[in-house]
Order: C-alpha cells, then sequence, then structure tokens
C-alpha cells in the first residue's frame, strides 16, 4: 500500500490588519510590507478556493485571520464562512488560525463546522522576546491547551531560521510534544525586505535533518507537515522531505506569498509513488 501524503490548503480570509509585532510577519501594519491587505476576503472567491483546492485533492482547509485574536466580530465572520464552505465542499476537513482563543470561542467555532485549530508556538520560550515583544509566548502555549480541552483537533508547530539556536529548536519540539498535538506544521522563514530579521542562513541539509528532528521529537503526531517556504527552502529537492518524516504538505498559495503550481506537486508524489491521503487518520 502506498504511503498516503496529507495535503492542506491555507486560505487568508483577513489580511495584513495585524497591530502585533513579530519579526517574521508581514502581515503586521508596523513594516509596511507590499503585501494584500483586507478587512474580509469576499465568499465568492473563499468558496472559488476551497473548490480550487479539493480539486487539487487538499482534504484539510485552513481559514486563516490575520490578527492577534478573535473578537466578536471575526469569530461571526470565521463561523460564517465554515458553515459556507461545509455546505458547498463537504468533503474538505475544517481548520481555523485566528490567533489567540478561549476555551468558550473554540467551542463555538466547533459548532460551525470547524474541526481542527492551528496555532502555533513559532519558537523557544526563551527566544520568542526576541521576535515579539506584543503579546507573550506563555499566551501561544495557554490557547494551544484550550484546543485540547475543546475537543478540536490541535495543529501546532512553528518556524525554523528566525536567527534562533538549535538549543531554542529542541526547546520548541518538547514542547510542542508536551501538547500532544496531531499536526505538526513545520516552516522555514521566508524572508521579506520590509522585515528586521536577516534572511533564513539554514541550508537544506539542515533545514531537512530538521524535519528528521521534529518527526523523532514528536513521535505521537500524525502528520508532520512542511508548510512555508518549502518551495524556497527545498527547490529541486524538495522530493526528499518525506524521507525525512514529512507526511503532509501545503499545497497552493501560503498567506503573503505564493507557492508552486498545485500540479506539480502531484507529478512529484506521483513519481515517489506516494499516495494522496483521501481520509483523515
Amino acid at each position: 500500500m502506498k504511503e498516503e501524503i496529507f495535503l492542506c490548503s491555507i486560505c487568508n480570509i483577513n489580511s495584513g490588519t495585524c497591530l502585533e509585532d513579530c519579526k517574521f510577519c508581514s502581515q503586521s501594519v508596523r513594516y509596511k510590507a507590499d503585501i494584500d491587505r483586507y478587512k474580509q476576503k469576499g465568499l465568492d472567491l473563499i468558496l472559488q478556493e476551497a473548490k480550487t483546492a479539493r480539486k487539487a485533492g487538499a482534504l484539510g482547509f485552513c481559514l486563516v485571520t490575520a490578527d492577534k485574536g478573535l473578537n466578536d466580530k471575526t469569530l461571526a465572520f470565521v463561523c460564517g464562512v465554515a458553515r459556507a464552505v461545509s455546505k458547498e465542499v463537504p468533503e474538505l476537513r475544517l481548520i481555523a488560525c485566528n490567533g489567540t482563543a478561549s476555551l468558550e470561542q473554540l467551542l463555538t467555532l466547533k459548532e460551525a463546522g470547524i474541526k481542527a485549530y492551528n496555532h502555533n508556538l513559532e519558537t523557544s520560550e526563551n527566544f520568542y522576546k526576541e521576535i515579539c515583544t506584543t503579546h507573550p509566548w506563555s499566551e501561544r502555549y495557554e490557547t494551544c491547551e484550550n484546543v485540547n480541552k475543546s475537543g478540536l483537533v490541535l495543529i501546532t508547530g512553528g518556524i525554523f531560521g528566525l536567527g534562533e539556536t538549535q538549543e531554542d529548536r529542541i526547546s520548541m519540539l518538547h514542547s510542542l510534544n508536551s501538547l500532544q498535538p496531531t499536526s505538526v506544521p513545520i516552516n522555514f522563514y521566508h524572508h521579506n525586505e520590509a522585515l528586521e530579521l536577516e534572511p533564513n542562513k539554514l541550508t537544506v541539509d539542515e533545514s531537512l535533518k530538521l524535519i528528521q528532528l521534529t518527526r523523532d521529537t514528536i513521535p505521537h503526531a500524525k502528520r508532520i507537515m512542511v508548510a512555508g517556504g518549502r518551495e524556497l527552502m527545498f527547490g529541486e529537492r524538495q522530493n526528499e522531505i518525506f524521507a525525512h518524516g514529512a507526511n503532509s504538505i501545503v499545497v497552493g498559495n501560503y498567506l503573503t506569498t505564493a507557492g508552486r503550481v498545485a500540479s506539480k506537486d502531484l507529478e512529484m508524489l506521483e513519481s515517489l509513488n506516494l499516495g494522496i491521503a483521501t481520509s483523515v487518520k
């Protein structure tokens, strides 16, 4: 039986409006990065993206908002979108990624049809203050704990290449493991000239070892997903990520950066004799 790779697609339903100072994020208004900014993406466009994602083989469909967390207006918007997508493309497994969230808010999302919640720790507790000063790392960890309490599936991961040490990476992975996530998205910092951080200095070989380290440190996670920065970091060597523990990828575009055409990813999987997951295990 072929190994099956879980495909996920990201839908940026609110872009570039965040007031936080995360140094890795072009969606912060503080850095004035040249990206599309909008309060709410139109429902017709969201539904079109959902259908395109499913056609490309995606099973997960993540509704992402840019702000620090959920307020009543954003919560109502995400719930409305979730109900509409569930009706039009019921095969998709809906994921929400809306920042800090209380248990009550997560239960509201669950009632609207959301199956999983993604909130990344980003980096180690010790290094976090070097990349963000407007909210603490502990708040991120608490939201992940709330996800587990809500009964939603927890998706949490981080970013490599922010200037952190290897000790920071190991610390983050142990923190992630303590939360017992079902899926761990690993991102590789994609530099934007408007941001203060230095470009990602990791090599392809170092990055492949970090995927393997993630798999080894979080052995019970059902999915290790290589997400943002995959195309930029690995280039022609993207096919090697699966031999190092990855069994999930994002297809299509990311939040503010373009991915490669989904057909190229499907061709890659076929060339490796890898299947595409058609159900959640």
